[in-house]
């Protein structure tokens, strides 16, 4: 199943949030065009590890691509962008703002010819407002939308979520509003410009955080692995390492109490409800590592999968990779780069009916499809670098 099958969607997006966005929509069968400049391209190719001349980092967000070349300031290869949008049912593009209003490939150039257009323009601050020239990077977002705030130890120096959550949430956001939005355009034929910022999808992402200031008053602040509402959950240290473990509520505390043989702390009023629990977490935390010291993750663990409690090892990307669910699913594919070197990626992990979204074209090489796309006519910028 492809649901998106027959949507043509243009892309003139580098790094990761857009390029992101548009494989979600390619995942769902869209065909995607990426438009890249004839000088190197989306500069997350150059990003290691490079296998054989090709990023892999670029492979891991532009599978189910096509690839052509265009300099849009040459005036040749700025009408056939024009010329490729006329076709396209959406436009999805993470430029700083006014960039492609200077190119006369803005929303509002484009759709008096395309009405039933969905354009969506990915930027850092937004397509409007003091800060809308700003440019942005996750780091920089992750630092502005407080996300860096909450992020780490107590008392330790600030540091940015390993994931890059800002440019991968708003692609999110981005791709949830085109599909959307290509809804009432099929409806209406009316199509919109759609403004998709990472410092709104980032401080929207901190939902619990923003209601807790509205709340309270108070800014929330770092607690490593811990939470503020509820406990125990959190990261905590055995005899041997870290496992996670989150008795969220006060049915799995009682059952992580009886799980290791103490069901004496489900009855201590100290720990008596989830609120409790949460104001004396330094205390409760304690004597649960006390207790933990005695035994190994891996017995503590099975313990608590017993006893119905969530809990998990701290993995690594490896690990966690090698688990048997990933297999189960067949979220890891075999994929082939440019180069002809196999390698592998993580695909869609959604699922329709029990079936899976496959690869089905490989991450391209800059400008494969030119031809493909344009026919025996090559761009005018690649006919001039040939000449």
């Amino acid at each position: 199943m492809r649901p998106l099958s027959g949507i043509r969607v243009i892309e003139f997006c580098s790094v990761a949030a857009g390029p992101f966005c548009a494989m979600l929509l390619a995942d769902m069968g869209a065909d995607v065009i990426k438009v890249e400049h004839p000088d190197g391209g989306d500069s997350m190719r150059a990003w290691p590890p490079i296998s054989e001349g090709y990023s892999e980092n670029f492979a891991s967000l532009n599978r189910n691509k096509r690839s052509v070349t265009l300099d849009l300031k040459d005036p040749a290869d700025n009408a056939r962008a024009r010329d490729l949008i006329r076709s396209a049912d959406i436009v999805l593009e993470n430029n700083r703002p006014g960039v492609m209003q200077r190119l006369g490939l803005d929303y509002a150039t484009v759709s008096a010819d395309r009405p039933a257009l969905v354009y969506c323009s990915i930027s850092a601050y937004g397509q409007e407002g003091p800060r809308s020239k700003e440019a942005g990077f996750d780091l920089t977002l992750q630092a502005m939308s407080g996300v860096m705030s909450v992020t780490g130890e107590p008392d330790a120096p600030p540091v940015k979520c390993g994931v890059p959550i800002s440019d991968f949430g708003t692609g999110l956001y981005a791709a949830y509003a085109i599909a959307a939005a290509l809804l009432e355009a099929r409806a209406t034929g009316r199509g919109v410009h759609i403004d998709a910022s990472m410092f709104g999808a980032s401080l929207a992402m901190g939902a619990l955080q923003t209601s807790e200031y509205f709340g309270s008053g108070r800014d929330p602040r770092r607690l490593g692995s811990a939470h503020p509402r509820n406990a125990p959950y959190q990261a905590f240290r055995a005899k041997d390492g870290y496992f996670a473990m989150a008795a969220g509520n006060n049915a799995l505390y009682r059952s992580a109490c009886d799980a290791i043989e103490r069901p004496d702390l489900s009855e201590d009023p100290r720990f008596a409800s989830t609120l409790l629990r949460a104001q004396n977490q330094g205390e409760l935390l304690e004597i649960l590592e006390t207790l933990f010291a005695d035994f190994t993750c891996v017995e503590l663990l099975a313990r608590f999968r017993a006893a119905g409690v969530p809990c998990s090892p701290i993995n690594s990307y490896s690990e966690a990779l090698a688990d048997p669910q990933v297999a189960h699913m067949g979220w890891v594919q075999p994929v082939r780069l440019p180069s002809g070197v196999e390698t592998r990626t993580f695909v869609s992990p959604l699922r329709f009916s029990g079936e899976g979204f496959p690869i089905y074209r490989d991450p391209p090489a800059l400008g494969e499809h030119n031809e493909d796309v344009f026919g025996a006519e090559r761009p005018a910028a690649a006919l001039a670098r040939t000449a």
